[in-house]
């Protein structure tokens, strides 16, 4: 392990923190709740220990694999370690622990939070809070690789282990050009949803921090309410459309910038996607229009719930912990599914259920008839025997862990409901769960403890499992 090349990005990424909590700062300046002093607190320890390590000389030698999944699990838990004082130094949580969930929630893209009521926090730490999740969502080692210089193949290696889905791709040959055109992407997108929100009639505050929100795919609301309660439909709408779009692999819109029309449209996934989207939302509305009021309520309450829930989001205008069974264990089944690789959204990603369905129906062909010879195409091309390989090695380890975080998360002696969906909620970056952790309560019921473990959950699930078990790998610190 390249161990002095490790200490010098880990003390970029570190001085990119500070950097990025800036914006935070002059908020809490221009509000003068008081909070300012909290993030001075941090960032100027913070500073001088990022300026130190990234002092540290390292060889001139290619990072290994190996480098790359220990800096990015190194560096998402300093991030949370360090991000998480400006909100505890602001008295706005009972325990620093608290705010390590809170701020692992927010950069994870989470959006569980232990607060009953958000609103009481200062404007600095609001914004801050809301700000992880624009950062966290297209994923801080893609930012660092955009403003710092890093050689091509270092950098391919920071991507494979950071950013969601079964393969890790260039858009174009430099890795450094790559996170400028997602980044470019990606704020433009957000800008154009701050313009909406606006227009809507939301302060200029709350339409950043919940563009943030909605942007990163994260979902933490501003107050109890939430989003009902801006009590908009067109505010409502906006947001579903948007956490939709932002749930689709931001590959599709590199195509559509450079007018390559036809293979945007012949991106397999993407139609997946929209079909799961369109018959969740349809079978959910059908099921619970005996609830409310109208059948164009139901719709569009059900539209907007599956578009937060697929895409990882989280945010809800209603109390779906009251729909009836059929469209709960719907979102459950969304919650595991997420929005497409490649995208800010969560869980398993859209392309691994595509590769898993089509490698079911291949083996049943080889059963029945075992001279035929029978491919898994993605995109109308042949998948390799290493991607097929992981994406089952991914489903089993998923699978394995959720059952294990659930009975280790058992022991703070809550309903099994309440903690396999709070385990599913951290693992697949959601946020609300049923029954205890559902959409109108918090997680500020379980222990520290337990809130540690959930935050470990966050990132190992954020990380998709390999670098966080390879950080604590023997293999992994040999030389």
């Amino acid at each position: 392990m390249n161990r002095r090349k490790i200490l010098n990005i880990l003390g970029k990424i570190i001085l990119t923190e500070v950097m990025l909590m800036v914006p935070s700062f002059a908020v809490a300046l221009i509000y003068g709740d008081g909070d300012a002093q909290a993030f001075l607190m941090t960032m100027i320890p913070a500073a001088i220990a990022g300026a130190v390590l990234s002092m540290v000389k390292a060889p001139e030698r290619k990072m290994s694999s190996r480098d790359g999944y220990c800096i990015v699990a190194l560096a998402w838990i300093i991030i949370c370690i360090i991000g998480a004082f400006p909100l505890y130094l602001s008295n706005g949580f009972d325990s620093y622990w608290s705010a390590l969930f809170e701020i692992v929630s927010g950069f994870t893209t989470t959006g569980a939070s232990v607060l009953s009521q958000p609103e009481l926090l200062k404007h600095g730490v609001l914004f801050w809070r809301s700000f992880t999740h624009w950062i966290g969502g297209m994923g801080v080692l893609v930012f660092v690789m955009m403003i710092m210089p890093m050689g091509n193949e270092n950098s391919m290696h920071l991507v494979r282990a950071e950013v969601p889905g079964p393969t890790a791709g260039k858009l174009v040959p430099r890795m450094k050009k790559t996170s400028m055109i997602l980044y470019g992407i990606y704020t433009a997108m957000t800008a154009v949803l701050i313009i909406l929100l606006l227009l809507g009639n939301m302060g200029l505050y709350d339409a950043s921090c919940m563009a943030f929100a909605t942007a990163g795919t994260g979902g933490f609301g501003l107050t109890s309410a939430g989003i009902a309660g801006y009590n908009s439909v067109y505010i409502e709408l906006v947001i579903a459309v948007f956490m939709i779009l932002f749930g689709v692999n931001f590959n599709v819109y590199y195509f559509l910038l450079l007018r390559r029309f036809k293979e945007a449209v012949k991106t397999e996934e993407v139609w997946w996607y929209f079909g799961i989207i369109a018959f969740a939302a349809v079978t959910i509305g059908i099921n619970i229009a005996g609830t409310v009021a109208s059948f164009g309520t139901a719709m569009r309450q059900s539209f907007f719930q599956v578009s937060s829930i697929i895409t990882t989001t989280g945010f809800a205008t209603v109390d779906f912990n009251l729909w009836p069974e059929f469209s709960k264990h719907m979102l459950v089944l969304l919650m595991i599914v997420g929005a497409c690789s490649g995208s800010t959204g969560g869980g398993m990603k859209v392309s691994r259920i595509i590769i898993l369905v089509k490698s079911f129906f291949t083996e049943i062909r080889h059963i029945i008839d075992p001279r035929v010879i029978s491919v898994v195409r993605l995109n109308g091309k042949p998948l390799d025997k290493d991607t097929l390989t992981a994406t089952r090695v991914y489903a089993s380890a998923y699978f394995i862990l959720i059952s294990l975080f659930t009975l280790f998360i058992s022991l703070d002696g809550f309903d099994f409901t309440t903690n396999l969906t709070a385990v599913i909620s951290c693992f697949n970056n959601i946020g609300p769960g049923l029954g205890a952790v559902g959409p109108m309560v918090n997680f500020g019921i379980y222990s520290d403890w337990a809130k540690v473990a959930l935050s470990v959950i966050m990132l190992t699930g954020r990380l998709e499992i390999f670098p966080m078990f390879m950080l604590f790998s023997k293999s992994a610190h040999g030389r």
